[in-house]
């Protein structure tokens, strides 16, 4: 697991700008930074006013004279380019994410995934925003669904970001995790909605299905950390626990038989975060690995000469050929971290 006491950065004095700040990411890394440190000012931008309405009465975010609230859109470029004013860095968390969602809406998945991230780069070069980090997926390894498609264009367009600075401050990274334990719309909280409503069987799309874990603390920290560790065109991918779906399931609802109903569109039997094909640029750095641009070979050798090691041929990082799994009561020791 990362490393979750080093930072990298000290904050204090700072001001951070949030996309998609409402939604769970946003939130737990807002509250994290504004209890560890005294910022300047910390801009939470999204779509929805009623989001922002209950994070503002919420007892965590009462009375932050640091915090703002911008209603604004990722595909907005000229409202990105008034947010990030003064900003030293931006944490790009808004995005579409909803498999099925994307599939049968993939106009709106580009515009928002694809066309958002082209503007954050495009608003941040502009406004002169030392550091941005962007968040990106699994699913954005060897896609097989318009979402992973459209993470794996938009980690390309923050990538080659740094390219279009060229002398400008700003430095673009990516930070690439798979599934958050316990966040909206995961597979546990709907686990254990089911066992409320008392389900009789429970849907089970194949018994080999396999997923990387993490926390949302884990989340978190990790982009914390690779903030202070970015040169500029890094995808830096935290070591974490693979686990069975299925596994999963008995876990958290024992006893309860599965019905199998089939992979769903766009999903995928196991996710991997690194590919075989990026072996020759991807080091490890102890905690994590990061995968090092094409384009810059400064930026591998500055990680080299700060310790990192290359992986070898043929290393694949992948949720089926993991070395850490987790069991149920590891994952229940995580699950209570939350």
């Amino acid at each position: 697991m990362p490393d979750k006491t080093n930072d990298s950065i000290d904050w204090s004095g700072k001001t951070v700008l949030v996309t998609g700040g409402t939604g769970s990411f946003g939130r737990r890394f807002a509250e994290k930074l504004l209890c560890r440190y005294k910022l300047r000012k910390l801009i939470i931008l999204s779509r929805d006013e009623h989001k922002q309405y209950d994070m503002q009465q919420s007892e965590v975010f009462k009375n932050r004279d640091e915090l703002r609230y911008f209603i604004g859109d990722v595909r907005d470029q000229s409202r990105l380019r008034m947010a990030m004013r003064g900003v030293d860095c931006v944490v790009h968390a808004a995005a579409l994410k909803h498999v099925p969602a994307a599939e049968y809406n993939p106009f709106e998945c580009i515009r928002t995934n694809v066309n958002g991230a082209e503007n954050i780069v495009s608003a941040a070069i502009e406004t002169g925003v030392p550091k941005v980090v962007a968040l990106s997926t699994d699913k954005a390894v060897n896609p097989i669904n318009i979402y992973g498609a459209s993470k794996l264009a938009s980690d390309k367009i923050f990538v080659a970001g740094n390219m279009l600075a060229a002398d400008a401050p700003t430095r673009f990274a990516v930070v690439r995790y798979g599934n958050v334990l316990g966040s909206r719309g995961s597979i546990i909280p709907l686990l254990r909605q089911f066992v409320a409503e008392g389900r009789k069987s429970l849907p089970l799309t194949d018994e080999r299905m396999t997923r990387f874990w993490i926390t949302l603390d884990q989340g978190v920290d990790f982009v914390l950390s690779s903030a202070g560790l970015m040169r500029g065109g890094e995808i830096f991918v935290p070591k974490v626990p693979s686990m069975k779906i299925v596994d999963m399931m008995e876990a958290i609802a024992p006893g309860i038989p599965n019905e199998v109903i089939g992979i769903r569109p766009g999903e995928k039997l196991h996710e991997v975060l690194i590919s075989e094909d990026d072996t020759a640029i991807v080091l490890d750095l102890g905690d994590r690995y990061v995968i090092c641009p094409n384009h810059d070979t400064r930026i591998q050798a500055f990680h080299e000469k700060n310790g990192a090691t290359a992986v070898g041929q043929g290393f694949r990082y992948a949720s089926d050929a993991n070395d850490d799994w987790l069991n149920a009561d590891r994952l229940k020791a995580l699950i209570g971290e939350e």
